[in-house]
This record gives structure tokens, C-alpha cells and sequence, in this order.
């Protein structure tokens, strides 16, 4: 990418780049809280809670003080829940300095940050010139150089690194970042390049060819798992029987949770509601939920009201088995 394509993508990106508030400041706080919440995660998902975010933790101080439950309770739903536990870890350890860390490996020691997240944050806050190689950018510059590696391989996700560390911008390496970020998410697309409307057709390696639809190269891997639960809505006056999660199994510790059928014994009044399906990482679950009484509360459950639960971090999974029954956990605004 010489010098005039390094100018059409950045002409390109000052006329078509999205209005997403986290691009109208400069604050290092609220672009390191971006930068977490959009790993591995759509942006119009990230954007209502990057709002709820900056409004109750302004500053690292605010979130380092912060319980976990209430850190945990606001992020309920954006899913890969330890992002949150290591924000609040970081947060704590940003008080301790003096001032934000000011180089890419000083940003990278913050718990939960890694490679790509260091460079993001410090080059659109410090001008640093660090490319930030994300999945978005290695799509584009697998098809830009026609690189016909396996995207997943470690030789391959190198190439693609160097080759986005040359084409760097230097004198503006946050727009040049976030530039290449747009573009893979908005016109380079995984299945359907949107060619056309690229800044970068004409030197594109992989349209020259005419493979940019079969790259990057990625041979699927059947991971998935395929796992049922039997999850119960256990009330008794107007109060429901939940308990707090540890790791393991299809929990996520430190949320508060419906039982399963097999973790209590001499159900009454066993009722089925119906079945859903969710997901996490590389496990799929069905799950069929019933209502249920119990002779008196097993050890390690609680009696908790919707108007309780709402303050507290329930999992994603046990909202909706709630949802079946015709009750709501109203998340905190």
C-alpha cells in the first residue's frame, strides 16, 4: 500500500466513518472500556453499554472502588464475563500510578489486555505507531496481499501483522487503526466483500486475482459441544430459589443462577414451560425449564425477589428461563 492508498483509505474513512461515541473523545479510560467491550463483540451491542458504563464508572477510580457484583451486574449480557472481572483488576491498578500508561507494553501489563488492545488504545490515545491487528483486519489484509495461509495458523497471523505494520501510517496511526477496522467491518465482509464501494480496489491483490471471496482461508473446525440442562423456576411467596454460581459446567462464576432438576431432590408440582436454545463459546445448550416446589431450601440456594434479582449479575441463561415462566429481571438503567 503505497502513499495515494494510504490517502484514499484515510480520505475514505474522514467521509463514511461511523458516528460511535467512543471516537468523540480521547479520555484513555473510556477508549481501554471501549476496546475490552468490543472484543469478540458487534459494536451496536457494545454501544448501550459503553453508555451505561461512562455514566457510572467516569474513571478508573470510580470502577476501581466499585463492588464486583455491580460491575458484573451492569455488563450481564455482553458475554465473556471475565472482560469484566480484569476491567475492574486494571482499574485497580491504573489508581495505584501516577498517570495512564504511555507505551504499548506498559498498556499491555493491565490485566485482561492484550496484544491488539494495547496497540488500539495506545495508538489512538498516545499517537503510538503500533498497528492494532484485530479479525477484521486480518481479513482485509489477507485479501489485500492475496495471502492464501490458514487465518488461524501462527505463521499466517504473522505475515499478516508485518504486512499491516509496513503499511502503517505513521503520522496517524489511531485514524490509520481505526481506519482498516472500519473497513473490515463495513465493506471488506467475510462472505460478500462489498468491492465496489472499497478505497482499496485498485491495488487490492486479492480482486486482481479474483479470489477475494475465498479468502481469508479458514478450514472449520467442529468444535461445538451439544449439551441439555433441565433448569427450574422454583417460587414460594412471590420469592425465587437461586443460587451463585461457581466456575465449571455451564455456570459463570459469580452469577446468580436458576437449579437444575438434578441438583435438588423431592420436587413437587413439577410443570414444564417449554425449551430454548443458548449458546456459549463452543457450547450449545437446550434447555428445558418446568416450574417446581420444594419441601424447604437446600443448602447453598436463596429466596430472592425480581425486585432483588434486577440489582444483582443473573446469567444471561437464566433470564430467559425466567422469560419462559412470564417473569422479568428488569436490568438497572
Amino acid at each position: 500500500m503505497g502513499t495515494s492508498a494510504r490517502k484514499r483509505l484515510m480520505d475514505w474513512y474522514g467521509r463514511v466513518r461511523r458516528d460511535l461515541p467512543w471516537r468523540a473523545t480521547r479520555d484513555p479510560w473510556h477508549i481501554l472500556l471501549s476496546e475490552v467491550m468490543l472484543q469478540q463483540t458487534r459494536v451496536a451491542t457494545v454501544i448501550p453499554y459503553y453508555l451505561r458504563f461512562v455514566e457510572r464508572f467516569p474513571t478508573a477510580e470510580s470502577m476501581a472502588r466499585a463492588p464486583e457484583q455491580e460491575v458484573l451486574t451492569l455488563w450481564a449480557g455482553l458475554g465473556y464475563y471475565t472482560r469484566a472481572r480484569n476491567l475492574r483488576r486494571a482499574a485497580q491498578e491504573l489508581v495505584k500510578r501516577a498517570d495512564f500508561p504511555k507505551s504499548v507494553e506498559e498498556i499491555r501489563a493491565l490485566p485482561g489486555v492484550g496484544e491488539y488492545t494495547a496497540a488500539a488504545v495506545a495508538s489512538i490515545v498516545h499517537g503510538d505507531a503500533a498497528a492494532a491487528v484485530d479479525g477484521n483486519v486480518l481479513r482485509v489484509m489477507s485479501r489485500y496481499t492475496a495471502d492464501a495461509g490458514e487465518i488461524r495458523a501462527l505463521p499466517t497471523r504473522q505475515r499478516l501483522r508485518e504486512a499491516a505494520e509496513k503499511l502503517l501510517d505513521r503520522r496517524r496511526p489511531g485514524d490509520f487503526n481505526q481506519a482498516l477496522m472500519e473497513l473490515g467491518a463495513t465493506v471488506c465482509l467475510p462472505r460478500n466483500p462489498l468491492c465496489a464501494q472499497c478505497p482499496l480496489v485498485a491495488t487490492c491483490e486479492g480482486r486482481r486475482q479474483g479470489v477475494e471471496k475465498q479468502l481469508p482461508v479458514k478450514i472449520r473446525q467442529n468444535r461445538t459441544e451439544l449439551s441439555r440442562l433441565h433448569l427450574l423456576i422454583v417460587e414460594k411467596h412471590g420469592r425465587y430459589l437461586v443460587r451463585r454460581s461457581e466456575a465449571g459446567g455451564g455456570g459463570l462464576a459469580g452469577f446468580w443462577e436458576a437449579p437444575e432438576r438434578r441438583q435438588l431432590d423431592g420436587l413437587q408440582g413439577l410443570r414444564g414451560l417449554g425449551t430454548f436454545r443458548h449458546s456459549i463459546t463452543t457450547t450449545n445448550y437446550q434447555v428445558e425449564v418446568s416450574k417446581a416446589t420444594v419441601p424447604r431450601k437446600p443448602d447453598g440456594f436463596v429466596w430472592k425477589s425480581l425486585g432483588q434479582l434486577a440489582g444483582m449479575p443473573v446469567s444471561t441463561m437464566t433470564k430467559k428461563a425466567f422469560r419462559l415462566a412470564g417473569l422479568t429481571v428488569t436490568k438497572i438503567k
